[in-house]
């Protein structure tokens, strides 16, 4: 008798169990549909609609599409926010996507753009492990929001600038859209959960990486963190540069068949390849360990003048062209008088990888990159369509960058001024590839320093802002690196517990079993001399010779 009732109890207990599941489950999507309703000021909710557990979701734009198979149970929401018919007679507006996961976590997190934005991704806030394999924020407990930054187009990269022509729309992707859609979610997220977020967070790389830091210098109270990796902050000026290298690669590129310069064809495979073994064999072990990774920056000071060819050009050298060539190129654009007009770039073992011949080079079947891009960049955002149009190989670097002064006011991120993000206890980490081929790292290096020297020194800066120089690892990701480590976590520590981030650890496909801590500027990875070279256990967070400054912090 007694084994029956406890039997009874416990399927009453279980049922009740099972509907009140049900019930919260029936409460979530009422509550996620009755968001259509909602009205906000200057925006429309679009759809509203909860999306069930490990529904399948492919985001594309990347060189193979990323599917998430296990996403948890959520609330997608679509919407617009400023929409209107712009001066072209085009139709803009801010579209944005926000998930809500059932079991949230209190935290917001704003996904940043890439290229030209004008393309609404998937708002999950990617994760990648370092087996490659896709985890997401929204999967972590996060509400992440995305949008396509006031415009839309096909693709971001190499695309039509013309929006540019409606400036409402080139104020939003300048630097407008992101403050606009947090209003907007701020309203939201408390319809949904009852409760607005806790900590709100943004991520980007390239141009949302400028989105993070145009959002830390305008916007100092609208995130308690922000990562900004290999940020296009200075991107009028990076955008000079790319000129800068097809024009010098140019001069000594050999004409394709519609008499055009051929820069695919101004390095071979095995020229990069050369180059990149020379800056490993010079400044390897600098860091104290022979390991394919230059991980002290500082002490690099590679010449590719050591390569030069004693006479006819062959497999081991490089012709008195392709030397001069890399010397203009590494230094960075000047005008006729020597004025530099962006940053000169670090050497490191990337430049045979695959990235620096698409961004700089091109192949046979497409162009350079940046031969793409940079000219959409000056006749479209930045200029709305004035005439002339800037040609790739026809830049005047005396005139030509006259044209960009107005628009680097509002589209760079450059200030170095971030006492209001640290007075409202603001974090920012910042990162960069030392083989990046869109923005030099020694650009960003640059900007860091200027940051110390405008806020108090190292240890008042380091309180609330923190570099990361990643050996190898080219335009946010890839290359001869370990490009994979954490920085939602460390963002999360650092804001929340006061954790600061003493070492990011990193690992990567391409040096399988391997990891390494990443070091706040100046500091690198110095191997201790004993244990196992490959853990990240065996090496230390060292300051250069030069600096003068303590080892760690």
């Amino acid at each position: 008798m007694a084994l029956h009732m406890k039997s009874a109890i416990l399927v009453v207990l279980l049922s009740g169990t099972m509907l009140g599941a049900a019930e919260e489950k029936r409460s979530a999507v009422s509550a996620c549909r009755a968001l259509a309703k909602l009205q906000i000021d200057n925006a429309k909710i679009t759809s509203s609609e909860m999306v069930a557990a490990a529904t399948p979701l492919e985001m594309r734009g990347f060189p193979a599409p990323i599917v998430f198979k296990s996403l948890p149970a959520h609330c997608r929401v679509e919407g617009i926010i400023n929409q209107h018919q712009g001066k072209d007679g085009k139709q803009y507006g801010d579209r944005f996507e926000l998930r809500m996961p059932s079991d949230w976590k209190g935290r917001l997190l704003f996904q940043g753009g890439g290229g030209l934005d004008g393309i609404l991704n998937p708002a999950v806030g990617i994760e990648i492990s370092s087996t490659g394999e896709p985890g997401s924020a929204l999967s972590r407990g996060y509400a992440v929001v995305a949008t396509d930054a006031g415009h839309q187009q096909a693709m971001a990269f190499g695309a039509d600038g013309s929006f540019a022509a409606d400036p409402d729309a080139r104020a939003d992707y300048n630097y407008r859209s992101t403050t606009m859609v947090m209003n907007v979610v701020r309203k939201i997220i408390p319809a949904f959960y009852g409760e607005p977020a806790k900590y709100s967070y943004f991520k980007g790389c390239s141009n949302g990486g400028r989105e993070a830091m145009l959002a830390v210098q305008r916007y100092p109270d609208c995130f308690d963190g922000v990562i900004a990796g290999s940020p296009g902050f200075n991107l009028t000026n990076a955008a000079t540069a790319e000129a800068w290298y097809n024009i010098q690669l140019a001069k000594i590129a050999p004409k394709n068949d519609h008499g055009e310069p051929d820069l695919a064809k101004t390095f071979s495979d095995g020229d990069l390849r050369l180059l990149a073994d020379a800056v490993l064999k010079q400044c390897d072990e600098l860091d104290g360990l022979k390991d394919g990774l230059v991980a002290d920056t500082e002490a690099c000071k590679f010449d590719p003048a050591v390569l030069q060819c004693k006479g006819q050009k062959a497999e081991s050298c490089l012709s008195d062209a392709q030397v001069g060539a890399l010397h203009a190129v590494f230094a960075g654009p000047k005008d006729s008088k020597g004025k530099s007009l962006y940053s000169d770039w670090p050497y490191d073992a990337g430049i045979a990888d695959t990235g620096w011949r698409i961004w700089i080079l091109g192949t046979a079947q497409i162009p350079a990159l940046n031969t793409l891009m940079y000219p959409d960049f000056f006749n479209g955002p930045v200029l709305a369509g004035q005439p002339p149009k800037v040609e790739a190989f026809k830049f005047d670097f005396d005139r030509d960058t006259t044209r960009s002064s107005e628009g680097a006011a509002e589209i760079n991120a450059v200030s170095t001024d971030l006492s209001e993000f640290k007075k409202h206890s603001g974090k920012l980490i910042m990162y960069a590839g030392m083989s990046d081929s869109a923005f030099s790292a020694n650009d960003l290096i640059a900007y860091y320093k200027r940051v110390i020297g405008s806020n108090g020194g190292p240890s008042s800066v380091e309180d609330f802002a923190r570099l990361f120089l990643v050996p190898g690892m080219g335009h946010c990701a890839v290359g001869p690196a370990l490009d994979t480590f954490d920085t939602l976590t460390a963002i999360e520590n650092w804001v929340e517990r006061g954790r600061a981030p003493q070492s990011l650890i990193a690992t990567g496909k391409r040096f399988p079993g391997r990891s390494r801590p990443l070091c706040p500027f100046p500091r690198f990875a110095k191997y201790n001399g004993s244990g196992n070279p490959e853990n990240a256990s065996s090496f230390s967070c060292q300051a250069p010779v030069s600096t003068g400054s303590s080892n760690g912090n």
